[in-house]
């Protein structure tokens, strides 16, 4: 929230309290009345996906007609394949595939195109079970396919562009927080840390007075919080957690701000927590908030070791070329061992052997205690630019990372996985408050999220977080996610040095 600004009581509608309202600064305010229920930008995003649904239906449909029947296709067929596009269309829409909550952010906006792909399959079994016609297996078992994928990698593409808009300012919501100065703080500090993610917090609503005390029911009002919506034009309303703005009050606010189409979020003050742990369950008239407990243990993390070591053997083999090529180069540019090996700790504190290919002078660590003033990493960790110590050709493959390829054998031999927090030194576990050694709940991994968000450029407390993440919201998903994002993240080098 901008402290150069004064900020301005909103006239409460009943009497009670106003609320204090800290505009924030953004572009000039939309006047209500000539404000519409739907940006613009919604709707054109919304035609977009559309037109990019029927192009990928068509494709779908072409490649399945050449391929099933060449050119010397029959009139029924010709009648389906029309149909096919409006019907995809449709069942993307039944799944959800066009509404604006999920556009441009989170898995929702894919997984909704992914049930449609298995809801026109169905649709198309029972049409022709009921209607007797007899459609070839094959044109559907290549049609729907190829349509799906077509359409996933289009509305990837649509999200990427809206991205870039949203990054330059444009294509956002309009947001106003509510809640006492802590939690509200946070709320806004999270909801503007991704700018892609669209929301763009115009004013915050707190009490009069509020100095992160206890506060009066009366406090907070939803007549207060209207009269903020209306004079700031917000399209979305984000609530902090607040025990004073629940149960009936906060009720009754949804649905005034329903008649004036505007959306309610509420935060429920559970932070780094993935939607996939958390449901709604209906318990005596109350809907309670559950919290699953994270996966550590047990099937889906003996699927992850199966996975680990038949991918890092694949990967091992098809690289192997490469593996010797490198091997060689380091052996003969520099003196010394081609790989350098160190103990790192892995999952429960237990030590292991790393591997790497040597990027350093065999007396790299006898000149580190030379170097520690001039560190340029986060406090913890040691890292330097245009370290003295790094050889010619170990600069070049650590900007591409092709330094940790050997770590593949440790995912072998199950130190390892492919996917995980950062692997840490002894000195570095020693320094650990009580909440970090939660990053030895699973196996260190080759890359995680602290490589596909930066790198050596993370602050310590960044990169925490990001482990703790990790291990909290653990899933195969996230691990195939971050090994695409990891292939992007080594080409770019952002953070490798």
């Amino acid at each position: 929230m901008s402290g150069a600004e004064a900020p301005d009581a909103v006239d409460s509608l009943d009497g009670r309290r106003p609320l204090w309202v800290v505009p924030h600064e953004v572009p000039a305010i939309v006047p209500l009345s000539s404000r519409s229920t739907e940006p613009r930008w919604v709707g054109v995003y919304r035609w977009a996906a559309v037109g990019g649904d029927l192009l990928a239906a068509m494709l779908g449909v072409s490649i399945a007609l050449l391929t099933r029947f060449g050119y010397h296709v029959g009139s029924s067929y010709l009648v389906v394949s029309s149909l096919l596009p409006i019907a995809w269309v449709a069942v993307v829409a039944l799944s959800k595939g066009y509404d604006p909550r999920f556009f441009g952010a989170g898995p929702d906006e894919f997984r909704s195109l992914l049930r449609a792909g298995v809801g026109l399959t169905a649709a198309v079994a029972m049409t022709s079970y009921v209607t007797k016609a007899e459609i070839a297996r094959g044109f559907v078992v290549l049609a729907i396919p190829v349509l799906v994928i077509a359409a996933l990698l289009l509305r990837y593409a649509l999200r990427k562009d809206l991205h870039r808009h949203r990054v330059r300012g444009r294509c956002m919501h309009r947001v106003l927080v509510v809640g006492r100065s802590g939690p509200a703080a946070t709320l806004c500090e999270h909801l503007e840390s991704r700018p892609t993610d669209g929301f763009r917090v115009v004013a915050t609503c707190r009490p009069r007075g509020d100095t992160n005390g206890p506060l009066q029911p009366d406090e907070l009002d939803a007549s207060d919080i209207l009269a903020a919506a209306d004079r700031h034009a917000v399209e979305v309303v984000a609530v902090a957690t607040d025990p004073e703005l629940a149960g009936q009050s906060l009720r009754r606010l949804s649905w005034a701000l329903e008649q004036r189409g505007v959306e309610l979020i509420v935060s429920p003050g559970i932070i780094e927590v993935a939607g996939p742990r958390i449901s709604v369950r209906p318990v005596a008239g109350l809907s309670l908030l559950h919290l699953e407990r994270p996966s550590v243990s047990g099937g889906p993390h003996l699927m992850k070791a199966v996975f680990d070591r038949v991918a890092a053997l694949g990967i091992i083999l098809l690289l192997s070329p490469l593996l010797i090529g490198l091997a060689v180069a380091v052996r003969l540019t520099s003196s010394g061992p081609m790989l350098f090996r160190q103990q790192r700790v892995g999952r429960a504190g237990a030590e292991f052997t790393m591997l790497k290919f040597r990027s350093m002078y065999v007396d790299a660590e006898q000149r580190l205690s030379d170097l520690y003033a001039l560190s340029d990493g986060n406090g913890v960790i040691f890292k330097m630019h245009n370290d003295p110590r790094m050889t010619p050709l170990g600069r070049w493959i650590r900007r591409f990372s092709l330094d940790e390829l050997p770590q593949l054998f440790n995912v072998l031999r199950g130190d390892m996985s492919l996917v995980g927090p950062r692997p840490p030194l002894a000195e570095e576990v020693a320094l650990y408050a009580a909440d970090d050694s939660r990053r030895m709940l699973v196996k260190p991994g080759m890359t995680g999220l602290w490589q596909v968000s930066g790198r050596s450029d993370l602050s310590w407390d960044e990169s925490v977080r990001l482990d703790l993440r990790y291990v909290d919201n653990w899933s195969m998903t996230l691990d195939l996610l971050i090994l695409w994002k990891t292939v992007r993240a080594v080409i770019y080098g952002a953070g490798a040095y």
